[in-house]
């Protein structure tokens, strides 16, 4: 039970902390409520189904093509509707559910609402403390380990990175400094919507996709961003991971435990925010200047 427990643990753990961290990313720099994040996530996943049963391309490959169109197409998304709107924050709100419903309806148009499946990026399993382990488990969460940590290095050490963080802190400030506010947005946005593309091409092999696949994934994410401290990236990270281990202690200890755990993930969140509601790392906003 432990080893059941520590793997799905850390697979589901991975899974919110990759979406939890692209959400703080795009929250942080353009303030943005983007309900349609775990959408392109669904996406994705059927990307790499379709450039694998339709046109017989190797997984690696389709993954690829998911990340790359997911991507483009999210930034046009943004330029386009996101944009124009985007210092309305209930405008973006209603804007963002709106266009996460036409995705999961434009899916089920064309795929149904069929249960599919996609081949594992690297098969085959192996046997861990008595449970198998698949290498696509190891392979995720080894994903996890490299975006994450160059995504920590590109924010910290190169120019663009300290540009996102600089119009995280303060836009106003940032555009005085030369910087296009604008640009680095949008940017921004590609960036975390590539995280988003990424995070369904690996867990896709591991999951059933459906059109409403997007649904818990999301939950979860709001959960974590919250739990860590909105726009914190380092919060959201630890916070994704403690609520993956509060559902996979649930569903492994508890009889009918697959009903409750999104239940009991979010009760964890309210009993941190009732001690700390500005979460694990998270400051009380200032009012924008």
């Amino acid at each position: 039970m432990f080893a059941d427990i520590l793997i799905t643990g850390l697979v589901n753990g991975s899974t919110y902390a990759l979406l939890a961290v692209g959400f703080s990313l795009i929250f942080g720099v353009a303030r943005i409520v983007n309900i349609a994040h775990t959408a392109f996530y669904m996406v994705a996943s059927y990307c790499i189904y379709t450039a694998t049963y339709k046109f017989g391309l190797h997984p690696v490959v389709g993954m690829l093509i998911g990340v790359v169109v997911v991507t483009v197409f999210g930034v046009v998304t943004y330029r386009i509707f996101i944009a124009p709107v985007r210092e309305h924050e209930a405008v973006v709100l209603i804007a963002t559910i709106a266009l996460a419903m036409a995705l999961q309806e434009g899916m089920l148009l064309m795929f149904t609402g069929d249960y599919l499946s996609v081949p594992h990026l690297i098969p085959g399993f192996t046997i861990l403390l008595g449970v198998k382990v698949f290498y696509q488990h190891v392979l995720t969460f080894a994903a996890v380990v490299v975006i994450l940590g160059g995504l920590h290095v590109f924010l910290s050490h190169t120019r663009l990175g300290l540009a996102i963080r600089a119009t995280a802190q303060d836009r106003e400030v940032a555009n005085l400094m030369g910087m296009n506010e604008g640009r680095i947005a949008t940017i921004t946005v590609g960036l975390s919507l590539a995280l988003a593309a990424f995070t369904g091409a690996v867990i896709a092999p591991l999951s059933i996709v459906e059109p409403f696949m997007w649904l818990h994934p999301l939950i979860m994410m709001m959960a974590a961003v919250v739990l860590g401290g909105l726009g914190s990236m380092k919060g959201s990270f630890y916070a994704a991971y403690i609520l993956g281990f509060a559902e996979a202690i649930i569903v492994f200890t508890v009889p009918m435990g697959a009903f409750l755990k999104g239940s009991v993930a979010l009760s964890v969140m309210i009993l941190v925010l009732l001690v700390r509601p500005e979460g694990l790392f998270g400051i009380a906003f200032e009012e924008e200047r």
